[in-house]
C-alpha cells in the first residue's frame, strides 16, 4: 500500500490547468469557483475541474499555513465580452473593484503559505499594468520574469 502523498502545493486559481505539464500532480490541489466543461464552436475546449470548489474571494477553506508552494493566476482582464472565449477560459475582473478582488486574493495566498514557503504570482498586462498591481498587492516580488505582456513573480513568506 503507497504512502499517502501529503498536498505541498495549492494552485488557488486553476481554472484548466493550463501552466502545468501533470494536469493530476498528486502534490497539488487544485482550487477554482466553478466547474465547467465546455467545446467551443472554435474548437477549443474549457475544462475546470478543480479538486475544491472554493472562491478566494469568501475565504479559502484551508488552515493558516498549510501549504509550501502557492500558485495566484487570477483573472486579468477587465474587459472581455460575457459569452468571448476568453472570458469563459480565463475569467474576468469587475472594473470597479479589481484592486479589492486582487488584494483580497493575495492575501489569502499568503495566509495558507507556510512561513518560508513561495507564492508565484502570474500576471497579463494588457490591461492592468504591472506596476498597479505592486501597488495593490503592497508586497516587493523577490524577483520575476517577464515575456511579452506576462510577469511571473515569485514571494517568500517571512
Amino acid at each position: 500500500m503507497a504512502d499517502k502523498i501529503d498536498k505541498l502545493i495549492l494552485d488557488m486559481t486553476a481554472g484548466s490547468r493550463m501552466m502545468w505539464f501533470n494536469k493530476h500532480n498528486e502534490l497539488a490541489t487544485f482550487v477554482d469557483k466553478r466547474r465547467l466543461h465546455e467545446k467551443l464552436s472554435s474548437g477549443h475546449v474549457i475544462d475546470v475541474n478543480p479538486d475544491v470548489l472554493a472562491d478566494w474571494t469568501l475565504g479559502l477553506p484551508f488552515d493558516d499555513e498549510t501549504y509550501n508552494l502557492v500558485l495566484f493566476d487570477p483573472p486579468h482582464l477587465i474587459h472581455a465580452g460575457d459569452n468571448s472565449w476568453l472570458a469563459k477560459k480565463y475569467g474576468t475582473l469587475n472594473p470597479d473593484n479589481w484592486q479589492e478582488i486582487i488584494k483580497i486574493g493575495f492575501d489569502e495566498g499568503m495566509r495558507v503559505l507556510k512561513k518560508n514557503g513561495i507564492l508565484i504570482f502570474k500576471w497579463n498586462d494588457s490591461q492592468i499594468p504591472m506596476r498597479a498591481i505592486l501597488d495593490t498587492v503592497g508586497v516587493e516580488p523577490l524577483f520575476g520574469q517577464k515575456r511579452q505582456k506576462t510577469h511571473w513573480l515569485v514571494f517568500m513568506k517571512f
